[in-house]
């Protein structure tokens, strides 16, 4: 293990983090004072909160990209921050209802539909943020992207019928979500730091076996997020495998038989029930 795999190990990290410990490298405080002097800077943050950034980076350097950077051609950028973010979590953490307009698929408009905001989400699939609702009029939980949504406006709820919402939101949303378990093979354990970057947009539990040595990653998935983290699996090779998470477990085994079959060596039915 090299110097940085100690530095970045995943038992250090986790035991600083337990004392309230974050750490931030030199880089990590000059690339982010480079970020902050961005346009959309102003609507990702309070004026007080990018106020006090700037000045606590103040006497850091600018990262310097004109040598280190090239900038290609590209297809047309997606903006992973959306100007809606932080009106939508304001109201969630208020506890409010809101009046929202939305766009649909077929391009008709939707206006003042009264709603509960739950949750915010992210899908890395379709790169796309969604607004997690709960439909006052047909008493339905919907999923909106934030790219479809005109406009919020507050919207006036008694204490009690909120609470009432969120009792019956939390066993539907429950039903989305499940679990899988990656176990990573010990003779990667050296690779823990890398195999762990590439679950770092999931929300996850990592667990150390010390008589097998085997480190575990409980992963919270919902249907949305699979085919993502099916790609992480695949560019993660051999170095992991799912012991929990048949749906999964059927996808991963689909890609192997197609691998192999291409490469004339497919197993027998002895070597697939075994």
């Amino acid at each position: 293990m090299n110097l940085f795999e100690k530095i970045f190990n995943y038992q250090i990290i986790s035991r600083l983090d337990d004392n309230g410990t974050f750490m931030v490298t030199s880089h990590e405080r000059a690339w982010l004072k480079t970020m902050l002097e961005h346009p959309a800077a102003k609507d990702a943050f309070t004026a007080g909160t990018l106020e006090k950034l700037v000045s606590l980076l103040e006497s850091d350097p600018l990262m310097d990209t004109a040598d280190h950077l090239v900038q290609k051609a590209r297809s047309r950028e997606k903006q992973v921050y959306h100007p809606l973010l932080r009106t939508l979590r304001r109201h969630i953490m208020a506890k409010e209802a809101v009046q929202l307009t939305y766009g649909t698929k077929r391009g008709s408009v939707q206006e003042g539909h009264a709603g509960v905001p739950y949750k915010l989400e992210y899908s890395m699939v379709k790169r796309e943020w969604y607004l997690l609702w709960y439909h006052l009029r047909r008493r339905s939980l919907m999923s909106t992207k934030l790219s479809k949504i005109v406009s919020v406006s507050h919207q006036a709820i008694a204490a009690s019928k909120y609470e009432c919402i969120l009792q019956e939101i939390s066993p539907r949303r429950d039903t989305r979500k499940f679990e899988v378990v990656i176990e990573i093979l010990p003779d990667y354990n050296r690779e823990l730091s890398r195999i762990l970057y590439a679950f770092s947009s999931f929300e996850k539990d990592v667990a150390y076996n010390a008589d097998k040595d085997t480190y575990s990653v409980s992963i919270i998935l919902t249907g949305n997020d699979s085919d993502y983290l099916l790609s992480k699996l695949r560019f993660l090779g051999k170095r992991v495998r799912v012991v929990k998470g048949s749906y999964l477990k059927k996808r991963m085994q689909e890609s192997a038989l197609k691998a192999l079959k291409l490469y004339g060596e497919l197993p027998s039915e002895e070597e697939l029930s075994g």
